[in-house]
């Protein structure tokens, strides 16, 4: 049966200094040993998550996406992470699925945090993507998304549910860290997918302090990995076997009501 290796660095990251975060995370990438096929970064992992985009943003032809590209082909992995990025004089927390030939895919943040003002610097975004990795369906969101479920919920469809991986970035505060935790295991039981989690650790430019607890959740809400307080470089390969095992047993996904989301 086929299986899905991901690997997630969860960091602190250096605020507002995007060539300073390129730097590090180069170097963690390159002490990587296990296999791995994708590598998961925090949101805005070249510059924190900043309410500065004029200052701060770049183009798809910028600094940061030029050295994802080239570190996704050296490495033969995909890297994936979100960025501040300008485009048509709208900012966006744009989440970049960096492939390993060059191509690159696109989710734009759709629920701004409006607690921290995001909403009124940044453009939200109107577009799922669901990638397509080995036969693996993965949906691709960022920090708080989380807090939506429909934006995330299965659809229901003839030939199954519509994605097997859920991939959330994240910038989120340890004050808030028990949403974060709960709703990353509710998101793994009602979609009946797996779920994965990559937040950062350590005080940010407003010295709010982050705890990680980046977590891998199997299709039954099971914690398969987590961490707080620490950096951490963590490797988990999933398994479409049990995936499967779980959606044909208990098919609650047949169940799932039919609806609309509106752009």
């Amino acid at each position: 049966m086929s299986t899905l290796t991901i690997t997630g660095i969860q960091t602190a990251l250096h605020w507002e200094d995007a060539a300073a975060n390129r730097k590090m995370f180069e170097e963690k990438i390159n002490s990587i040993t296990d296999k791995t096929e994708i590598i998961i970064l925090p949101e805005t992992f070249s510059t924190g998550f900043s309410m500065k985009p004029k200052e701060l943003a770049e183009t798809m032809d910028g600094e940061t996406i030029k050295w994802m590209k080239r570190v996704a082909v050296e490495k033969k992995v995909i890297l994936m992470g979100s960025a501040i990025i300008k485009e048509n004089e709208n900012y966006f927390n744009r989440l970049i699925w960096m492939l390993p030939n060059g191509q690159v895919g696109i989710y734009d943040k759709r629920h701004l945090f409006g607690y921290a003002g995001e909403d009124n610097k940044f453009t939200r975004g109107t577009k799922r993507l669901i990638a397509s990795v080995k036969g693996w369906k993965i949906n691709l969101l960022v920090c708080y998304d989380l807090r939506f479920p429909i934006w995330s919920r299965q659809q229901t469809q003839e030939d199954g549910p519509e994605y097997d991986l859920l991939i959330y970035v994240a910038n989120w505060p340890e004050r808030r860290i028990h949403a974060w935790k709960t709703l990353l295991q509710a998101r793994a039981i009602e979609n009946q997918c797996y779920v994965v989690g990559v937040n950062r650790v350590g005080n940010d430019g407003n010295n709010i302090y982050h705890s990680g607890d980046s977590m891998v959740v199997d299709p039954m809400g099971e914690i398969l990995y987590t961490r707080s307080h620490e950096e951490d470089i963590f490797t988990v390969t999933l398994h479409k076997e049990k995936l499967d095992e779980v959606r044909t047993k208990l098919p609650f996904w047949k169940d799932g009501d039919n609806f609309m989301i509106q752009p």
